[in-house]
């Protein structure tokens, strides 16, 4: 950020910030400065961490400083790691609890408990309001979520950061109103293109992946920025997301009127996020050839996924006065969390994670689900909502494969199945499915749902009378 007083430039001083994150923090402190008598333009960086002063002459060091506290921030240059205990004591508890969480869940069962309350035995839009209730609490909070949690987070500190007194909880969480307004209008109307034009608006497996690790690196530096663990990190997390701070209004919320337009449109964005229900629901309301009636089955799914969603963007503006620092830590352990589950899914939707070539070399025979009828092999498996069994099938390297699924519960992630490197996209149906995959050379095959959560691989190996 740039502040010109007039043009003259005698003199320059470069002084070290700590704690700027924002176009809005570069604001605040340029603002400072100039106020200072002999400063006649000032250059601030929140990503560098500095503050350049133009003058004729320059006032002293201490001038400066004492006007950059004013400001809310330091002097001094910006450690890549906080040295404060109380901050990592917050970030491994975190941790821990939320690690915990998972395994208990897992131990359990309950990582699919929600989605068995989603019966696709009725249909109508009854059917799609709670599949959108299912995927707000679930798989869909996974991406959308993470985003939804981060930049709430994120827009409570911007607030507060001019030192005025902290709005009314009603205002913290209007830009959350406003992005599920957004999504509900947005998702109304691409779901009533989607009957128009009678095609699918599903994304090219590989191009899912790489959006899961953008956002996912999303994620990952608002997570960091709000745990605080890196000040110098922190500065980064606003440029990265390409302009999506900037629509949502965060960084800028102190200093200039908050936009509800630039909020609703992002959330209506997330139609193109990638969630199983969201497909699923996408596929149902294309079946129809209605423009009316596709719209209305999104916007339905949009208005069940309202309550999870506003759930999670509360949590940071529930807190106020001294608890509020820590909960914003907290809150960004999740988001990083949320962060690392996004690399694990865009890795699997690249290709990039499963079985190794090491996996394919101990391989010795082909697996029990594996039948061969004139020179072509019937590879049997089952999907469910849990993902596939088998997941890891040994078959013959060189020979066509016939891969009958029996589906179990096409309202999951599981039921959209891709293979990266063969481009095949199925959406499997309850009953009987029928996948021709050519002969595969010797290797490892690894194949995913839409979203990366459960993944499987075929792994091919000659035949004892090719060795």
């Amino acid at each position: 950020m740039s502040t010109q007083a007039h043009s003259d430039e005698l003199q320059r001083r470069t002084v070290p910030v700590v704690g700027m994150t924002c176009d809005a923090c570069e604001k605040r402190v340029g603002r400072a400065l100039l106020r200072i008598p002999g400063v006649e333009s000032v250059d601030v960086s929140a990503r560098r961490g500095t503050a350049v002063l133009r003058g004729a002459p320059l006032p002293p060091t201490e001038r400066v400083e004492a006007a950059i506290r004013s400001a809310g921030y330091e002097p001094g240059t910006p450690v890549w790691l906080t040295t404060e205990p109380s901050t990592w004591i917050t970030v491994a508890l975190s941790g821990l609890a939320i690690g915990t969480v998972i395994l208990l869940a897992g131990a359990f069962g309950l990582g699919g408990l929600i989605g068995d309350l989603a019966s696709p035995s009725r249909g109508g839009l009854l059917l799609v309001l709670v599949l959108g209730l299912t995927a707000g609490f679930s798989t869909c909070m996974a991406m959308v979520g993470g985003l939804v949690l981060g930049f709430s987070a994120s827009h409570a500190v911007a607030l507060t950061r001019g030192g005025q007194p902290l709005p009314s909880f009603l205002t913290r969480m209007r830009p959350q109103v406003a992005f599920n307004f957004g999504r509900i209008v947005g998702f109304g109307v691409l779901g009533a293109a989607l009957g128009f034009f009678g095609s699918a608006v599903g994304l090219p497996t590989r191009l899912i992946g790489a959006l899961a690790l953008a956002v996912a690196v999303v994620m990952f530096l608002l997570g960091v920025r709000l745990t605080g663990i890196s000040p110098r990190m922190a500065a980064w997390s606003p440029r990265l997301p390409a302009g999506l701070a900037g629509l949502l209004g965060i960084d800028t919320a102190a200093t200039r009127p908050y936009s509800d337009t630039r909020t609703a449109l992002v959330g209506a964005a997330t139609f193109f996020l990638p969630c199983g229900f969201t497909q699923a629901v996408q596929v149902y309301a294309l079946s129809t050839g209605s423009p009316l009636s596709a719209g209305l089955i999104m916007a339905a799914f949009a208005v069940g996924t309202t309550p999870g969603l506003l759930a999670v963007a509360s949590v940071p503006e529930i807190a106020t006065g001294k608890a509020r620092g820590t909960v914003l830590q907290v809150v960004g352990v999740v988001v990083l969390a949320f962060a690392l589950l996004n690399v694990t899914s865009g890795l699997r939707l690249l290709g990039v994670a499963g079985a190794t070539a090491a996996t394919a070399a101990t391989a010795q025979q082909v697996s029990d689900n594996v039948t061969v009828t004139g020179g072509v092999q019937t590879v049997t498996m089952t999907q469910a909502r849990d993902g596939y069994t088998p997941a890891d099938t040994v078959v013959h390297a060189g020979m066509p494969i016939i891969w009958s699924i029996q589906a179990t519960s096409k309202w999951d992630c599981s039921a959209f199945l891709r293979v990266p490197d063969l481009g095949v996209s199925v959406d499997l149906q309850d009953g009987p499915n029928t996948v021709q995959l050519p002969a595969l050379p010797p290797g490892v095959v690894p194949f995913t749902c839409v979203m990366g959560m459960y993944t499987g691989n075929l792994i091919a190996i000659d035949s004892p009378a090719q060795n």
